[in-house]
């Protein structure tokens, strides 16, 4: 069903249900293999389809929806839930007022104190958000009003050829984390299921969210290896495979104990109630071993040994489809930074001068 695109006489209220409905689309569209109760969140797409008061409902909505699962809605919500009031302040009396650069001004403005990536962030959110509109206003003779929003060349919002250089660990301080989580000092009930999680994630180099995402029955034995399959992003599937010597004895150990504590979860790595660990947590830990280890980056946390992998293993094989391939990147350019930690190469350049 479309809607005209002033679908109401009062602007603000135009926003909202336009910002209400593409939260609704968002709700129902993306990957919710993490939501525990599928049932909630069929409930908080009904009230949406009924409409919300104010963009404070809205919010609330929204929390819950990520509270039960469906973390990838901030991302979308949240730049929304800034540029409402920024829009509404403009005085502006027609959504055909809105426009590409007052929109510009608004991510100059709220991305002034963002980090880059949340700056990327809120641009898609923002074209999506007018893309969505592009398809689903209509007038009632059947023209729709297209905003085509682009907002290339934003301020302080750039592409991946602009990218930091993520930090990594090299092959010794590696070594001398593997050799950490062994010894830092846990509580019993949790000990082995922790270390389990970041050797997964360290030995496969998948990301935290598909680490805590695996079930049970997505670990296999294969000779002497284990298997998993992976849910990457988009719900895309891909196997991993990591060594028996690195996982088993901890798998054993954690298996034991979930039928000691009676968890019951489908999810291979929970808390005592069954229900998914945060990634919040799972970079805590990392951070606390990683200090327990003396190893100090510029940007710490469980992604980082996404990094370290990867790095480790385009230097040892060269080979940037197996770089692709292992960390389920769906374009090689996507991996290609890691050739920036090529040494050899790098001397290959640093020595072109030398004959001069």
């Amino acid at each position: 069903m479309r809607y005209t695109l002033d679908y109401y006489k009062d602007f603000d209220a135009t926003l909202l249900f336009w910002i209400t409905r593409f939260i609704r689309y968002k709700l129902t569209t993306l990957s919710n293999t993490a939501v525990q109760d599928k049932q909630r969140l069929s409930l908080m797409v009904g009230k949406l389809q009924q409409g919300v008061k104010n963009i404070a409902e809205l919010e609330t909505i929204c929390k819950e929806a990520r509270n039960a699962g469906l973390k990838g809605i901030a991302t979308y919500a949240n730049p929304l839930f800034k540029l409402y009031p920024y829009l509404c302040a403009l005085g502006l009396d027609s959504m055909r007022r809105v426009d590409e650069e007052c929109l510009s001004d608004f991510l100059l403005i709220e991305g002034s104190g963002l980090s880059p990536a949340s700056k990327k962030n809120y641009r898609i959110a923002i074209i999506g958000f007018f893309g969505y509109i592009d398809k689903q206003n209509e007038d009632e003779s059947g023209q729709s009003y297209v905003y085509n929003i682009e907002l290339k060349n934003i301020g302080g919002i750039r592409g991946k050829s602009g990218q930091k250089l993520p930090a990594y660990m090299n092959e010794v301080e590696i070594q001398k984390f593997l050799k950490c989580i062994d010894e830092f000092e846990q509580s019993e009930k949790i000990s082995a299921r922790n270390r389990l999680a970041i050797k997964l994630i360290i030995y496969t180099g998948v990301r935290v969210s598909e680490a805590l995402n695996l079930r049970l029955k997505d670990v296999f034995p294969e000779g002497e290896a284990y298997l998993l399959q992976i849910r990457g992003k988009g719900d895309k599937m891909r196997i991993a495979m990591v060594k028996r010597m690195h996982i088993q004895t901890l798998l054993e150990e954690w298996l034991s104990k979930r039928k000691e504590l009676g968890i019951k979860s489908e999810l291979l790595i929970c808390n005592q109630k069954g229900v998914a660990l945060t990634q919040a947590y799972i970079y805590k830990v990392v951070d606390q071993i990683l200090s327990y280890g003396g190893i100090f980056k510029e940007k710490m946390g469980a992604h980082m040994l996404r990094h370290s992998f990867a790095t480790l293993l385009y230097q040892k094989s060269q080979d940037l489809v197996l770089v692709q391939e292992a960390l389920g990147h769906a374009d090689l350019n996507t991996s290609r930074i890691y050739t920036h930690f090529d040494k050899n190469r790098l001397m290959e350049a640093a020595s072109i001068m030398d004959e001069m």
